[in-house]
């Protein structure tokens, strides 16, 4: 388990873009049902317009997947993979993989080491950045995700593309970046506590000597990074979750939604779908992270 060395020469800005967005596919297709089980308990027990009673409940992850199975067949735990992926290779690549240039860029000249300022700083810009470039294809994996939920949905999209055209056309352009501000807020939390975790998580290691540069390590920081995030962005993610899935004037804005969520299930609302979140959450980056050092140091050797 000692995986690729680092190349002589490091990787370039386009090849950790690249390597950034094909980790990000590889991770989804291997944590998508986690991802689905999580939306379902966030949005469960929302009162929606029109007012419906849901017939099928969720209890806990496992719980939630094998009901997802019994009810609606294996098949709606990868529901909304291909907005999924498509997700991933412009949210990923650009909040990832640009991560290290924009904190060089930030980085003041003739300084010896990066600032956790400058760190967090980077996390922010490139995740706010992500998310302005991929959140129709976010929009659009969450209403696929959520819709089995809802036996009497009034979308119902025949693929993808039907999925965008159909939101495009019934809610307007507007309706395909549907909350935005609270994914922006989302993304910026969680590319924090992801990124910068893992960058310093990893440095000290390194540092202090306890692991070398290579996939043991590369797991360690990035458990320790998916932690972190799902820590500090749940309550974020939980409104952002039910603001993209609301019916048209359900909510005035994201702080109507989390009002809403706060007066129906209190604080312990923001932390639903926990559990869910943190497996997703940690073996995701795992998963994302183990295969971008990995798929940047081969082809930074590839170049070589």
């Amino acid at each position: 388990m000692v995986g690729l060395k680092p190349p002589e020469l490091p990787p370039t800005a386009a090849m950790k873009f690249v390597s950034a967005g094909m980790a990000g596919c590889i991770a989804d297709l291997c944590t998508f049902p986690l991802d689905t089980a999580k939306v379902r308990l966030q949005i469960q027990g929302e009162v929606r317009i029109p007012r419906t009673i849901s017939s099928v409940e969720y209890r806990g992850v496992f719980g939630t997947l094998s009901t997802m199975v019994r009810t609606e067949g294996a098949r709606s735990l990868y529901r909304g993979l291909a907005a999924g992926l498509q997700r991933q290779m412009s949210f990923a690549s650009i909040r990832i993989g640009l991560y290290d240039s924009v904190k060089q860029l930030y980085t003041p000249k003739g300084a010896e080491n990066t600032g956790m300022a400058t760190r967090l700083l980077a996390g922010c810009t490139t995740g706010a950045v992500a998310v302005a470039c991929a959140q129709p294809t976010d929009v659009v994996k969450v209403r696929f995700q959520a819709s089995g939920a809802l036996s009497d949905s009034a979308r119902q999209y025949s693929g993808t593309v039907d999925a965008y055209r159909t939101i495009a056309r019934e809610e307007g352009i507007r309706g395909l970046w549907r909350g935005t501000l609270p994914n922006i807020a989302r993304n910026a939390i969680i590319n924090c506590g992801e990124l910068v975790t893992y960058d310093l998580l990893k440095n000290v290691l390194l540092r202090a000597q306890l692991m070398t540069d290579n996939i043991p390590c590369h797991f360690v920081a990035a458990f320790g990074a998916g932690f972190c995030a799902t820590v500090v962005a749940s309550p974020v993610d939980v409104v952002k979750t039910r603001y993209m899935n609301a019916s048209p004037g359900q909510y005035r804005n994201a702080l109507s939604c989390l009002l809403a969520l706060l007066m129906q299930d209190g604080p312990a609302g923001l932390y639903k779908g926990f559990v869910p979140s943190f497996l997703r959450l940690g073996s995701w980056n795992v998963v994302m992270f183990v295969s971008y050092e990995q798929l940047q140091r081969a082809m930074a050797l590839a170049r070589t």
